[in-house]
């Protein structure tokens, strides 16, 4: 007699994808809730155990731009183009604090996760997601503090500010710096699964990335190569864009930002690459 053959059906398949620059956009979705769990988890953490808990999210920026104005502004005399000196580095510390908590929080993805990679199956793109959208609430908390400081100087100090349309890019602005450290920062973390040693020149490049980037003094005060210089740096432009939707003094040429945004999705593109390569095999070399 001959034996019935039988068939398994399984509702979901987990295998190596063939394309490596695809992204599973409904099966992302269908995570959502993790990736908000993940960004709660991430947001809880970063202070935990901390004496000032979540204040440390004001204190930084502010702490820091107290010591630019001493600094860069007292004593080595650098210009802010006529704009308040705590209005001027706040508004560029908070865009450029987007960038470096994204960066930083996807830069380690694989190795930071790695034990709960080994356990259980989920998209990996979600961690590096959901570090992007924890980094959005900083972000936002930062925004007020500066919204803040700006309110103040219109209503006591007589500082003039009229909207202009260069605020609707506020958003995008935001959107370009986030997609630049989420491209980054998983390069970054595909690269540091087999050289570890990688994460020590990363640091010393982002602090030498923000000397390259006009948080510290104006575009107006560079000019010739060092401009040139400077404007190759995407971040670059995005910072100055902020800065100037709520300060319009100088120039802000669109065609920066445009190069800026071919950046992020070249960025984008390469880290898609080498994440869904790289998250195939990583748990035998992290």
């Amino acid at each position: 007699m001959k034996e019935k053959e039988t068939t398994e059906h399984w509702d979901v398949v987990v295998d190596a994808d063939k394309n490596r620059i695809s992204i599973n956009i409904r099966e992302l979705w269908r995570y959502r809730d993790l990736i908000m769990q993940f960004a709660k988890r991430d947001i809880a953490t970063v202070y935990y155990q901390t004496i000032l808990g979540p204040l440390w999210f004001l204190i930084q920026p502010l702490l820091t731009s107290l010591l630019f104005i001493v600094v860069f502004s007292n004593i080595a005399g650098i210009k802010t183009d006529g704009i308040p000196g705590i209005l001027f580095y706040l508004s560029g510390l908070t865009v450029w604090g987007y960038f470096l908590t994204s960066f930083n929080a996807t830069s380690n993805t694989f190795v930071t996760n790695a034990a709960i990679f080994g356990k259980v199956y989920f998209p990996r793109m979600v961690t590096p997601i959901s570090k992007i959208i924890s980094s959005l609430f900083i972000f936002g908390v930062q925004f007020l503090l500066f919204l803040g400081f700006l309110i103040y100087f219109m209503l006591f100090k007589g500082l003039h500010m009229s909207v202009n349309i260069y605020m609707l890019l506020i958003p995008y602005l935001v959107l370009v710096m986030g997609g630049i450290g989420l491209g980054a920062g998983i390069i970054i973390s595909s690269l540091t699964t087999k050289y570890r040693d990688i994460t020590f020149l990363v640091t010393f490049g982002v602090q030498l990335l923000l000397y390259l980037t006009p948080v510290i003094y104006p575009m107006t005060e560079i000019v010739g190569k060092k401009r040139m210089i400077i404007l190759a740096n995407p971040i670059s432009s995005v910072v100055e864009g902020f800065r100037y939707a709520f300060f319009p003094v100088g120039q802000f040429p669109f065609k920066h930002l445009a190069y800026s945004s071919i950046v992020m999705v070249i960025m984008l593109f390469a880290g898609m690459l080498m994440f869904n390569k790289i998250e195939k095999n990583f748990m035998d070399t992290v």
